[in-house]
């Protein structure tokens, strides 16, 4: 990670994540929360956090669950820009991150 990046902090539901080489912020906040409901046509966020528990999950949920991360982070991105990106880790770990913010985001300090 480049020496001008401040250190993420799981505490305040924040998750790193690599973008073609860039350390990029996550965090789920209330307004990513929103656009990340509406993407889905979720009925509750809390049916969300219940297909990743089961291992129901898709390939689009990770990728809402990225984007809504990155643009809580401060990402100015749209889903159709990490098509073309690479993401250390590979699908495996774009998971594992998506898995992260929902678990931070409704975690208690």
């Amino acid at each position: 990670m480049p020496a001008h990046t401040p250190p993420f902090n799981p505490w305040a539901g924040e998750v790193a994540l690599v973008l073609d080489g860039v350390p990029h912020r996550c965090k789920l906040t209330l307004g990513a929360l929103a656009e990340l409901e509406a993407a889905l046509h979720a009925d509750s966020l809390v049916a969300l956090v219940k297909r990743f528990e089961a291992g129901g999950f898709s390939t689009r949920d990770v990728l809402a669950l990225i984007v809504a991360g990155l643009r809580g982070g401060g990402w100015q991105g749209s889903a159709r820009d990490l098509l073309s990106v690479e993401i250390e880790g590979g699908p495996v770990r774009a998971a594992e991150a998506a898995a992260e913010l929902l678990a931070r985001a409704f975690a208690t300090p």
